[in-house]
C-alpha cells in the first residue's frame, strides 16, 4: 500500500468530516470551472435530488458522500487541485520593470509535455531562465533529458484569490498570446502548476 503524505492525508480527512452538503455544492462549483462539467452534471444533479429527498436518512447520506469523495479522489489523480476552486488566473497584458512598483514580480516559466517548471526572483528574466536551465540540467540526465517546448518571461502578482500574469519586455506577442491560450483552456490545471508561486 502507497503511503500519503501529510497533505493528501489532510485532504482526505478534510473530505471525510465536511458536510455532505458543503462537499456536494465545493465539487459542483469546481467542476463547473472545468470543460468536463457536462460529463458529471447528471450525476451532480443526481446527488442533489438523492440528498433533498432523504433529508432524515442517514444512509443515503452517507452513500452520497463516499461517491462524492471517491469522484473527488478521481478528480485528483487526474492532476487537478480541487483546493484551487476559487481561484482565478488572469492574463493581464504586458509590463515593465516598473511594475515592481505595483507590486509585482519577475517569473520565468518553461512548459514540458505535461509539465511546468518556474523561477521567480529580483533579477532580471534572462539570467532567472539561466538559473532555471542549471537547474534542469542538474535534475534530468543526458539519458533522459527534458523536452521543452516553450520558454516565457512573465510578470505576476497575487491579490486575493487571483493570479495576474503578464508578459515582460523579453516575452514575445505570439509566445505570450499562446500561453494565454493554454492558461484559458483550462485555468485549474494551469494553477495548480503554480500553486506554490509566490
Amino acid at each position: 500500500m502507497a503511503k500519503l503524505n501529510v497533505s493528501e492525508l489532510a485532504v482526505l480527512l478534510t473530505d471525510r468530516f465536511s458536510d455532505v452538503w458543503k462537499l456536494l455544492s465545493e465539487t459542483t462549483f469546481f467542476l463547473s470551472r472545468t470543460a468536463e462539467f457536462g460529463f458529471y452534471e447528471d450525476e451532480l444533479r443526481s446527488w442533489r435530488s438523492e440528498l433533498q429527498g432523504a433529508s432524515k436518512n442517514p444512509e443515503v447520506a452517507q452513500k452520497v458522500r463516499t461517491e462524492i469523495i471517491a469522484l473527488r479522489k478521481n478528480l485528483r489523480l487526474q492532476g487537478y487541485d480541487l483546493s484551487l476552486g476559487r481561484q482565478n488566473l488572469i492574463f493581464d497584458g504586458f509590463r515593465n520593470d516598473a511594475s515592481v512598483n505595483e507590486g509585482f514580480k519577475r517569473m520565468v516559466l518553461f512548459l514540458g509535455d505535461g509539465t511546468a517548471f518556474w523561477i521567480s526572483g529580483d533579477e532580471n528574466h534572462i539570467t532567472l531562465a539561466g538559473y532555471l536551465e542549471q537547474q534542469l540540467e542538474i535534475r534530468y540526465s543526458r539519458r533522459d533529458p527534458l523536452r521543452l517546448r516553450e520558454k516565457h518571461y512573465l510578470w505576476f502578482l497575487r491579490r486575493g484569490n487571483d493570479l495576474i500574469i503578464s508578459g515582460s519586455d523579453t516575452e514575445t506577442k505570439e509566445d505570450y498570446e499562446r500561453l494565454k491560450a493554454i492558461g484559458e483552456a483550462n485555468s485549474l490545471l494551469f494553477l495548480s502548476k503554480l500553486k506554490k508561486l509566490r
